[in-house]
């Protein structure tokens, strides 16, 4: 526990009712933190969410003074009516729910979503599902166009999955999650000479890693894909 604390001082964590164990290191810990609803785990694995329960944790937990916001209910393949229907039953205040929009829904949803909500989730789904690959840039150029002004979001956006620099530093999101150190901590295969001690001392590095950089603070549109010539130094 103490390990784990020391990594967590003075961060943002992002904790998810598919593995709540570890919130009270966390709220003793963290700066602050959000809650995840565990929707993307449970599809995953192919099971049904308790929303009861996670309503119940979130009246746990959301007076905690590091308590920041919770994600609503959403349903991940699911119709822009499921969705609406889940955020109509959200029982807590606007400024302590996120709603999701999935990339399968239509724009105008998201659209509508940002008019009305202090911050809107953004969840890779349908024919986009991995952050950053594919045709992935092409659908956020697509969306990003209709909600934002000068290059800026109309409200705070949250990357869902999308806490990698090389998405964040292209997209101005105000926050963004994954489980990036908590997955790869343990893996020791790929540090090769200068493996860190311990678990804790890895995940370390990948947080460097991450926190180096800034999100970025406009639009500029749809990265550019290297060219073959981008691929050699200009010198050669």
């Amino acid at each position: 526990m103490g390990k784990a604390s020391e990594f967590l001082t003075n961060r943002h964590a992002f904790v998810s009712h598919a593995s709540p164990d570890c919130l009270p290191v966390v709220a003793m810990a963290a700066q602050s933190f959000a809650l995840d609803n565990g929707a993307f785990s449970a599809w995953k694995a192919g099971k049904a969410v308790d929303w009861q329960g996670f309503y119940d944790w979130v009246e746990e937990w959301r007076y905690h003074p590091g308590f920041d916001w919770a994600v609503i209910p959403d349903v991940i393949d699911g119709t822009p009516a499921d969705n609406d229907e889940l955020i109509s039953k959200w029982p807590f205040k606007k400024t302590e729910g996120v709603p999701v929009w999935h990339f399968h829904e239509p724009i105008k949803r998201l659209v509508w979503l940002c008019g009305h909500w202090p911050r809107v989730a953004l969840g890779s789904s349908g024919e986009w599902p991995t952050p950053g690959a594919g045709r992935w840039w092409d659908r956020v150029d697509e969306f990003m166009t209709k909600i934002t002004c000068h290059g800026r979001p109309v409200t705070k956006l949250h990357g869902l999955r999308m806490l990698d620099p090389d998405i964040f530093s292209r997209l101005p999101l105000a926050s963004a999650d994954s489980t990036n150190a908590a997955r790869n901590c343990g893996m020791t295969g790929s540090w090769k000479v200068y493996q860190p001690a311990t678990n804790v001392q890895r995940a370390e590095v990948i947080a460097g890693r991450v926190e180096a950089w800034n999100s970025a603070p406009v639009w500029k549109g749809r990265p550019k894909e290297p060219s073959f010539l981008d691929m050699f130094d200009e010198t050669i």
